[in-house]
């Protein structure tokens, strides 16, 4: 074929992808009035601004209400077991570094069941965009205390009141070794939770994004002052990290200018207690990436596909005559 037949071909089947181009048949059952829909709405307009094609786009979950995002995203999709969203995601990518990788996960899934795997998903830093959902309560399985549960709340696990203070996903996350992305964003304020997207998305390493999402249904007033009052939001802005819109900037007067590179305030201002910073904590472009470490050290072709499946496959087979059966390899 000439090249410029070729050329041709190319334009003819390529596409525009519009936002509903990333949208499912499903529709989203969350409840009214839940954050998880700003989010989808976030990562939707994500893949249509990026042109992400659907095909080389991938969203992981585990469990819980915010695991039912990769069900709503027209893209590959792998809805895990609880607490295993991190490991599934990092496989999907040493294998693949050509998809584009999300994680989904709730402040149950991740920080519960699934610390182990957080925490040395942030130690390897894999070329991946993570969203921690946090309403700060069990949604799914109807109104049980979750690690990032405000102390004296009362549940169904707790009916007397939370005992323990929540545990803080930022500060726990700017201590881990090679921790090289965290931000913080709100659904109530969804310009600021699609800016900090983008930034997270082109950041190269995990990123990690912390977001106070809503529950209607069982933390219906939690976030109430902070949604009412706009000062009690404390929007970090950097040459090198967000930018606010007049419009935004009108309403959210209480600003930072925050360097991301400064790991010290960067811990300071995630322990506030009587206000919420939004934007980027902490960036630092420079810590290597595990996936691309190990780059190159068995291609993934076809053939090492199937000699890989064969193996697998050859450890549960029965062999008629045992002298025939092939060497396996442990």
């Amino acid at each position: 074929m000439t090249a410029p037949m070729s050329q041709c071909l190319m334009q003819m089947v390529q596409t525009d992808y519009a936002l509903s181009d990333y949208q499912s048949e499903i529709a989203p059952r969350w409840c009214a009035g839940c954050g998880d829909n700003a989010i989808l709405t976030a990562m939707q307009r994500l893949c249509r601004d990026e042109q992400l094609p659907p095909e080389k786009t991938v969203c992981v979950s585990g469990i819980g209400c915010s695991s039912r995002l990769p069900h709503y995203m027209n893209a590959y999709g792998f809805h895990g077991v609880h607490g295993r969203a991190l490991p599934i995601a990092e496989g999907v990518k040493i294998r693949r570094p050509d998809l584009h990788v999300f994680v989904t996960t709730g402040d149950g899934d991740c920080c519960s069941i699934g610390a182990a795997h957080w925490l040395h998903a942030i130690r390897y830093n894999m070329n991946m965009t993570v969203l921690l959902h946090d309403n700060q309560i069990y949604g799914l399985t109807k109104k049980q205390t979750s690690p990032t549960s405000p102390h004296g709340l009362k549940s169904n696990t707790t009916p007397h009141g939370a005992v323990l203070n929540p545990l803080n996903p930022l500060t726990v996350t700017l201590g881990v070794a090679n921790v090289s992305f965290v931000a913080q964003a709100v659904d109530w304020i969804p310009d600021l939770l699609y800016e900090t997207l983008s930034k997270a998305y082109h950041h190269k390493g995990l990123s990690f994004i912390r977001i106070l999402q809503r529950c209607p249904e069982f933390m219906d007033h939690r976030f109430d002052d902070w949604v009412r009052d706009p000062s009690k939001m404390r929007i970090l802005t950097h040459a090198d990290g967000l930018r606010l819109k007049p419009e935004v900037s009108r309403i959210y007067k209480n600003q930072e200018t925050h360097d991301p590179r400064d790991m010290g305030r960067a811990l300071a201002i995630s322990s506030l207690n009587d206000e919420i910073p939004v934007g980027i904590l902490y960036r630092d472009p420079s810590v290597p990436c595990y996936d691309e470490l190990r780059a190159g050290e068995r291609p993934n072709t076809p053939a090492l596909v199937q000699t890989v499946l064969n193996e697998e496959f050859d450890k549960v087979g029965i062999w008629p005559d045992p002298a025939t059966a092939p060497e396996i390899r442990e």
